[in-house]
């Protein structure tokens, strides 16, 4: 309960020391983590959490497998052992994880996006199934298979802006699926199958709503593009104009903090009491845009301007389309780490968030009820991610 509990109310992490695991040789450890996304927003919780010393199941050694060089802010405080792999290419996931044989436990937190759903299937499938042929058959000791998901799992995807009609809120994690293609439901099904193949394979799903996190990296780092947003605002010396509909405004909202995303799925992955079952994973309180807006203005010291009316309603990606060079001009007066707009700024992403037309909440009792009681303060999680992004210099 400890373990949670430091999480929860925002204690500082203990930090590695000097004798602690890094997958050295003369390390004893209890168990082996394959972090598939590592770079990702949640792959970079799972780096940083899992080689603790109090992460249970441990000792932990860690690999973490992204498709790109490794970049630099992820060495710092990530004591794993870096795979470079597209685990799209199916030759390249049996030749870089099949000889990973001590691994026990996977946790696959990748994506990749394509213009349909019919094309998001295919290619996050194939990602799936590539990593579980690679380390399936080859890793005696595999346990556990924890797989991330997300919310879009309650939604009825018609392939039309603005249409995806879902089930009734809160979600809860036995509402049935829709008809219509959803690359979850393919990944689900992918998992459930290699799990039924074998004896000892146990599976988990994670299913966040909107994340609050860190990595520059990420398709969809809502912190980070607001951040963005609000740097080129305060750089221009403009205001803060919130750019959705009145319905976000006003309407209760709530978020997924990374770090509990990540401790949620450690805790399934070694809690006999959370096999094979899908969890929701959500803070565990409620927020207003109306309300966070103000928390967002005064980390930049900028002038928020809230929601003015349907006429003043903007996208952020045709506003910010030729701010590239103001981007370029903020790292280099601020010396930032180098980065190009268009890779920390998802403004397709804002803009579809801050548009929605309903309010889109799921329940916890389900993930309370096995056993998982971790939370956190969604305003506290929203600043503590924002001085990440500062600190790692990757905003000003």
């Amino acid at each position: 309960m400890s373990w949670w509990w430091s999480g929860a109310i925002g204690a500082a992490k203990k930090k590695l020391g000097e004798d602690e695991g890094d997958g050295s040789a003369g390390t004893k450890h209890e168990s082996v983590g394959l972090v598939i996304g590592v770079t990702g927003i949640v792959g970079n919780s799972l780096a940083e959490i899992l080689p603790l010393s109090d992460t249970p199941g441990g000792p932990w050694k860690v690999y973490g497998v992204a498709r790109r060089p490794r970049p630099a802010w992820n060495i710092t405080d990530h004591p794993v052992m870096y795979v470079q792999c597209d685990v799209s290419d199916a030759g390249d996931a049996q030749a870089k994880l099949a000889p990973l044989s001590d691994v026990t436990h996977v946790f696959y937190a990748a994506w990749i996006q394509r213009p349909t759903e019919a094309e998001n299937c295919e290619a996050n499938a194939r990602m799936l199934r590539n990593v579980l042929a690679a380390v399936v058959p080859n890793c005696p000791g595999l346990r556990h298979v924890c797989l991330v998901t997300g919310r879009k799992h309650y939604f009825r995807l018609t392939g039309l802006p603005g249409e995806t009609p879902a089930h009734d809120t809160p979600y809860h994690e036995d509402l049935p699926r829709f008809e219509t293609p959803n690359f979850y439901y393919d990944q689900e099904d992918l998992l459930f199958e290699a799990a039924a193949k074998s004896e000892n394979l146990s599976w988990s799903v994670h299913r966040p709503g909107v994340i609050f996190g860190f990595s520059p990296l990420s398709l969809m780092n809502f912190v980070s593009s607001l951040c963005v947003y609000a740097a080129i605002c305060k750089h221009e010396g403009a205001p803060l104009r919130y750019p959705g509909n009145e319905v976000v405004w006003e309407g209760y909202c709530d978020a997924s903090d990374a770090d509990l995303i990540a401790e949620q799925q450690i805790w399934a992955s070694v809690d006999p009491y959370a096999r094979n079952e899908a969890f929701n994973c959500s803070n565990g309180d409620v927020f207003k845009w109306k309300h966070m807006w103000n928390v967002l203005a005064a980390q930049f010291g900028v002038e928020p301007v809230g929601y003015q009316g349907e006429e003043k309603r903007f996208s952020l990606q045709e506003a910010m389309k030729d701010k590239a060079e103001v981007w370029d001009a903020i790292v280099n007066e601020n010396q930032l780490a180098k980065t190009r707009l268009n890779e920390v700024a998802q403004w397709w992403y804002l803009d579809l968030l801050f548009n929605a037309q309903g309010t889109h909440l799921d329940s916890m009792n389900k993930s309370k009820e096995h056993g998982f009681l971790g939370f956190r303060n969604s305003v506290n999680s929203f600043t503590y991610w924002i001085d990440k992004t500062k600190v790692y210099k990757i905003v000003p």
